[in-house]
């Protein structure tokens, strides 16, 4: 590879590393051509899954502030997360599992290095949209409770003052 390849490769993991929301390192050997295109197209359109050199990986991820170099040795390939790095983690966790020759190593996450056990319980996660919705729904719930018990205190309170009332009507008549 000449100077100048190599220089642009460099820059594009770097650019790829900088504008990542993630970045999930693996060892593909053993995986044949058709499983790496499998693996691609299972990944969608929010992760790329891009083979890489090692020594060119170091630098580029030197250069773009992250720790990657205990992941880069033997055969690697990363993959560029831009979406929901939950869905990617499920992805490569579900076709590792299928094919046992895709071995996660570790990655990255908005920077923070992460081990391939971390990247695993990342994927046991549910996915943002689901949690979003969950969290909107506990909100909805205790919005609709705060709202029944501002709703009960003027209630109660005159049912209070109608009590008080008759019970002074009954003295005063008893009197």
């Amino acid at each position: 590879m000449a100077t100048s390849d190599k220089v642009a490769a460099v820059e594009e993991v770097t650019d790829k590393l900088r504008n990542s929301n993630a970045a999930v390192v693996t060892a593909y050997t053993g995986l044949s051509v058709a499983q790496l295109k499998q693996l691609r197209r299972s990944l969608g359109e929010n992760a790329q899954y891009r083979v890489v050199k090692n020594t060119l990986t170091k630098i580029a991820a030197k250069e773009a502030g992250v720790e990657l170099d205990e992941h880069l040795k033997g055969s690697t390939a990363v993959a560029f997360v831009t979406g929901d790095p939950v869905e990617a983690a499920k992805s490569l966790r579900d076709f590792a599992k299928e094919n046992p020759a895709l071995v996660i190593k570790g990655g990255v996450l908005d920077g923070k290095a992460m081990s391939a056990d971390e990247i695993k319980k990342l994927a046991d996660l549910e996915s943002r949209e689901v949690l979003l919705a969950k969290l909107a729904g506990a909100l909805k719930g205790n919005q609709a409770k705060a709202a029944a018990v501002f709703q009960a205190l003027p209630q109660k309170f005159v049912r209070t003052a109608d009590a008080l009332r008759a019970k002074r009507d009954e003295q005063g008549g008893a009197e």
